[in-house]
């Protein structure tokens, strides 16, 4: 099998994974779409590092499962948002695919991953923006603001903070482990909701942050 129909087969099976996780399905567009999400990453991760995780079942279930619930669970009422150092586009492009009433903005200042992301949304024919420089230089600010696995997460959570518009809210994939750090960082300027467990973990949680409201 070759490795663009092991990413179709293993992408058909899409629903299943979020029926078991107790999300919502996707229509057959979309599920489409991410099939050629995935066969873009998996292609691209030959020659650039996308994600250390290799294996397309893998990818669907540890990368794309978790960036659909994060956007099956941000609050309504979204107009804008910015994916904080995207990368491979967690969650930022599935939020797109998911959530097509957002405006975002994905925000790599690696020019390599940048140029991925931009394939990405031309193939997917998607209206978002890519901001191929450091998301500290944007000068606007966001109704939610998203951070997955980024370096030197103190200091990304400081500058995140300063693009969330009021209100508005951070919505941070992390550990539990590392959660009581973030909450710190971040101080009372935000408050909290209840930490969601994200698919197939007992450690990786969506931690809602909320500036100047008093929660979801």
């Amino acid at each position: 099998m070759s490795v663009q129909d092991s990413c179709t087969a293993d992408a058909t099976g899409l629903n299943q994974l979020l029926a078991s996780a107790g999300l919502q399905p996707l229509s057959d567009t979309i599920v489409a779409k991410f099939e050629t999400y995935l066969r873009l990453l998996v292609k691209w991760n030959e020659r650039i590092n996308l994600t250390a995780v290799r294996d397309p079942q893998d990818i669907l279930r540890r990368h794309l499962v978790e960036s659909i619930a994060c956007a099956q669970h941000l609050p309504q009422g979204i107009g804008s948002l910015l994916d904080f150092g995207s990368g491979a586009g967690f969650p930022g492009i599935p939020i797109a695919l998911c959530r097509p009433e957002i405006a975002i903005t994905l925000a790599e200042s690696q020019n390599k991953k940048a140029s991925f992301l931009r394939e990405v949304v031309r193939s997917l024919g998607l209206s978002t923006t890519v901001f191929a420089h450091r998301a500290e230089d944007l000068k606007t600010q966001f109704d939610c603001v998203t951070l997955r696995a980024v370096d030197r997460m103190s200091a990304a959570l400081i500058s995140a903070a300063k693009l969330v518009r009021r209100p508005g809210c951070l919505a941070v994939m992390t550990t539990t482990e590392e959660l009581g750090a973030i909450q710190s960082t971040l101080g009372t300027e935000f408050k909290f909701s209840d930490p969601m467990l994200l698919p197939g973990s007992h450690q990786r949680v969506l931690a809602l942050a909320f500036k100047g409201i008093s929660g979801p």
